[in-house]
């Protein structure tokens, strides 16, 4: 049994997003369209005399530690720390509140690394929904269609694509935007949803209510929207992350020049899906 590993926790986008109802015990059923990116936190796992959480990189968060840290609450959970000590360590590469699913893939990264050091078993991802509804997901890693609360998983095989990612100034809280998007959507709905993506699987539900909201989202999903060569552009998730998709990097790297002249003070990003594989 290794004493050390790194885990690559890559982001996710959300090619489409809908909230299809609200259930009697306060979850969402939802329809989602996922693939994953060359874009990741790093996380090191190592045995130690006694348990300590470190967050580093650009996004860790300013005071050192996250007040619900989704590490801790993990370990705790699964009672891990009664007979084992780590000292484990999130270099914080994705921005969070983006969308891209930052805490989710730190919770399934942890999960993995345990796993491999022989500390939990191999189980059912369905299980991990608990700690977040893209939790399992990230476990599966592979793109696919998320339905239910984030634990009916299929595989798809979306195309390859290149993205130009943006995070606005704006942060956008999952729990906020689940308040306001519940006076839209019905409760207990007995629709019966398809097992494969059809006509109606495009753009995200929470759009509605960010772009109405917030003038800054507004303005970059119109400008992404428009830019030349762009497929289409959403925000990714509840959270504020927008993105453009491309046929090339080629196109989406020439998007990015032109959209650092027009917001030079946002984060952005050029990935691509269908390649995080490279990377574990």
């Amino acid at each position: 049994m290794p004493d050390k590993i790194v885990i690559y926790a890559p982001a996710k986008i959300n090619l489409f997003l809908k909230i299809l109802s609200k259930r009697e015990d306060g979850y969402h059923n939802i329809r989602s369209g996922i693939t994953f990116i060359n874009l990741f936190d790093e996380i090191e796992i190592k045995q130690s005399n006694k348990t300590t959480i470190n967050y580093s990189g650009f996004f860790r968060p300013d005071v050192g530690y996250y007040k619900n840290c989704i590490i801790e609450k993990i370990l705790k959970t699964i009672s891990l720390l009664k007979n084992n000590h780590l000292n484990i360590t999130v270099k914080k590469n994705i921005p969070v509140q983006a969308g891209l699913g930052a805490a989710s893939t730190n919770a399934a990264g942890l999960i993995k690394g345990l796993q491999k050091l022989q500390l939990i078993k191999t189980e059912n991802y369905k299980q991990y929904v608990r700690f977040g509804a893209d939790v399992p997901c990230f476990l599966f890693e592979k793109d696919c269609l998320v339905r239910g609360i984030g634990d009916l998983i299929s595989r798809e095989h979306f195309p390859k694509y290149f993205f130009l990612l943006v995070k606005p100034k704006v942060n956008l809280s999952t729990k906020e935007m689940y308040s306001v998007l519940n006076s839209y959507i019905p409760k207990n709905s007995d629709e019966v949803e398809s097992h494969e993506i059809n006509e109606n699987d495009y753009g995200n539900d929470f759009e509605k209510i960010a772009i109405q909201k917030f003038d800054e989202i507004r303005e970059i999903l119109s400008w992404l929207n428009n830019i030349n060569q762009s497929i289409f552009a959403n925000m990714t998730g509840s959270g504020s992350g927008c993105y453009a998709v491309f046929e090339t990097k080629k196109f989406a790297d020439q998007a990015q020049k032109e959209f650092i002249r027009k917001f030079p003070d946002l984060w952005n990003f050029v990935a691509e899906n269908n390649i995080i594989n490279d990377y574990q």
